[in-house]
This record gives C-alpha cells, structure tokens and sequence, in this order.
C-alpha cells in the first residue's frame, strides 16, 4: 500500500492537531505516496533501529518519539539525529512519528498504561480545552441542503458520538450590490432582501481549513457573511493523561512492587508513604509533573509517572504518592499498542516489533 494509506488511519485516530506546540510529530522523512513493504515499530527511532530496518528490508520506521525536534541546519553526520535521518534517505526509509497527538487521545498512551495496570472506570485527567470552533455561515435557501453536506464532508458537526449535527435558524439577509460586483441575487444599485437559514456547525479547530475550503466552493455567493467563534467546550475524549480504579485497593508498599512488575520497571522513585490504601490511580506516559495538580483534584491516592525533578518531589504536600518509573519505562508498550492498531487495520501488511532496546538510561544494582 502507499504511505499516505498508513499515515491517514493513523492521523484518524491521533489527528496531528492535537499535538503539542512542541512537537514534531508526522511523516518526518519519505514521499507519502511511495509504496510500503514492511515496518518496524519502536519508541525510538535510533541509528540501531534505521540498522534494523535494513536488516529486514523493512522502508519503514514508526516511532512514537520523533528524531527531528527542530530544525536541521547541516547534515554532516556529526550528531546522532543527523546520522539517523541521513542513512534513512540513503536507504530510502520512510520515518513516521506519532508523539503527543498520541499522547492526548483517550485511546492513546495513557489508556495503554491504564490498560496495563487493569484500571477501570478510566477518564481523562485534563481535557484539553480550545479544541473546538464554531461557524456560523447565512445562505440562501436554495443552495443550504450543499453546503451544510459539504461542511460534514469536511468534517464539521460532529459531537460526540453524533456526526451531521447543525442548528439552522432561518431569516433574511439584505444588500445592495455596488458597480463591479457580481451577485447571485439582486441587482446592481438596487436594496435587495433574500430569505436566508443562518448554519450552525463546530468542528475541531485542526480542521478549520477544511471547513472554510469546503464553505468557499459551496457557497453561491461572492462575498459570504460568517462568523467563527472559539469555544470553551472540552472533549471528553482528547486530554492529556488518564486516572481510574483498581479492582481493589492495595497498601503502598504493595501497590509499588504491583506496579514495578507491571511496567517493567528496574526501580521507582516515590514520594514518602501516606499510609493509606492505594486504589484510584493518575498516570501520565512520559514527563507528566505539570498534571500534578489535577492528579490531586481528581482524588487519585498515586500518580503514575516520569521524568520527576528533586524539588517538585515536595509539590506533592503528602496530598498523592508520587510513583516515577522512568520515561521509557512509562511509554514501552506504546510501540505495542500502534502494532495492535497497524495490525488490526491491515492484517496482510508486514510490520513488527523492534529488537532494539532504545532506553538510553542505564541502571547500575
């Protein structure tokens, strides 16, 4: 199949929108519309892993963190990050990163973690807000059916598990059109008054363009009135991190060797015991001490996580056990779960597991 095949199913299910400001995620290295053979998955993606993919003859290389994070001004061969992208093109592999949109859909990294651990009733830790746009489009009654179906064909309109949803109001628009104009309606010079439906529709802002692109070729008129609005409304399903419930509480001392054997972890640096029962559980793939705060509001008795300074040790105040398992430890089983989804979209496709142990981390016992 071609790349932009692969890339697509991927980009519905973690849109590259939702990714931080950051980010890199996305096709980073290859020509979407060139064929694809075999992938490899992996965290990383490493000059190990590029060594790997030739060794399988696989031209592709899925990885959850990207290997281009800014900008490259030179391609000498003196940095790791240059030598990977560099044998990628000479071996013409495609690399592919899918990070924080991954990151922050409920299915993603943090329900791998949460699926790992067995909790349940899972949710959101932080809905991500800004997400949504509204527009608010006038159109004349004769061409309002087209457009409202071509801004659904664009994506607009769906709300949860609803998808074509609109609010129509209708009344009357007024104008006169001026020498040099074209209009669809009226005449030039002359005060004209048409019975119009106001369109309602919102829509992720990642798909504004879209929106408007579809708006703009449906539209009969030369100049469209509308409005865009940014709404406050969050998304149950697009967040970052997850918390949800043991079957059943456990002490502390328990619950970190429960979890140390469950994420593979070589050791786990923790804030002092609270001596109370561990059973509703915040976890964050990855560097997440800025969801402290809401790890503690969402009442969770141990946060899950990576990356944890000396100093913000204290911000815990006795109120959650913090539990840091190390960065790779915390996102492993992410180049398990896009194996699952790969796999269980094209099942005649040839794509595996890395070999590769990418943790640059080291633990002397």
């Amino acid at each position: 199949m071609r790349l932009i095949e692969l890339t697509s199913f991927l980009e519905g299910i973690a849109p590259l929108g939702y990714q931080e400001s950051y980010d890199n995620a996305g096709l980073i290295v290859g020509d979407p519309n060139r064929e694809i053979t075999q992938a490899i998955v992996s965290l990383d993606c490493t000059e190990e892993v590029i060594e790997e993919a030739i060794a399988h003859g696989a031209n592709l290389v899925v990885s959850h963190h990207p290997i281009v994070f800014k900008g490259l001004k030179k391609f000498s061969g003196s940095t790791y990050v240059e030598r990977v992208v560099m044998k990628a093109i000479k071996h013409d592999i495609a690399l592919y990163a899918i990070h924080t949109n991954l990151d922050n859909v409920l299915g993603g990294v943090n329900g791998k973690i949460a699926e790992k651990l067995g909790l349940e009733g899972v949710s959101l830790l932080a809905p991500k807000e800004g997400i949504y746009h509204k527009l608010a489009v006038f159109v004349p009654h004769s061409h309002a059916d087209i457009l409202r179906n071509a801004l659904f064909a664009a994506g607009a309109g769906e709300i949860g598990k609803y998808s074509e949803c609109s609010y129509n109001l209708d009344g009357y628009g007024t104008y006169k059109p001026s020498e040099g104009a074209q209009p669809y309606l009226g005449d030039i010079g002359l005060l004209h008054k048409e019975p119009e439906l106001k369109i309602e529709v919102i829509y992720p802002t990642y798909k504004e363009r879209a929106v408007l692109i579809a708006m703009y070729e449906y539209h009969p008129y030369e100049e469209i009135a509308y409005d865009i609005f940014r709404l406050e409304n969050r998304s149950d399903d697009v967040g970052s991190g997850v918390v949800g419930n043991l079957p059943m509480s456990m002490g502390e001392q328990r619950f970190l060797a429960f979890l140390k054997e469950r994420m593979n972890a070589s050791v786990i640096r923790h804030t002092a015991f609270r001596n109370k029962p561990v059973q509703r559980v915040a976890v964050c793939g990855g560097a997440g001490g800025f969801l402290l705060q809401h790890a503690i509001r969402s009442g969770a008795d141990a946060f899950v996580t990576a990356d944890y300074k000396y100093h913000e040790f204290f911000d815990a105040e006795g109120k959650t056990l913090i539990a840091d398992i190390g960065h790779f430890e915390s996102e492993q089983f992410t180049q398990e779960l896009l194996l699952e989804i790969i796999q269980k979209k094209f099942p005649n496709f040839a794509v595996r597991l890395t070999g590769v142990n990418t943790n640059p981390i080291k633990y002397y016992v």
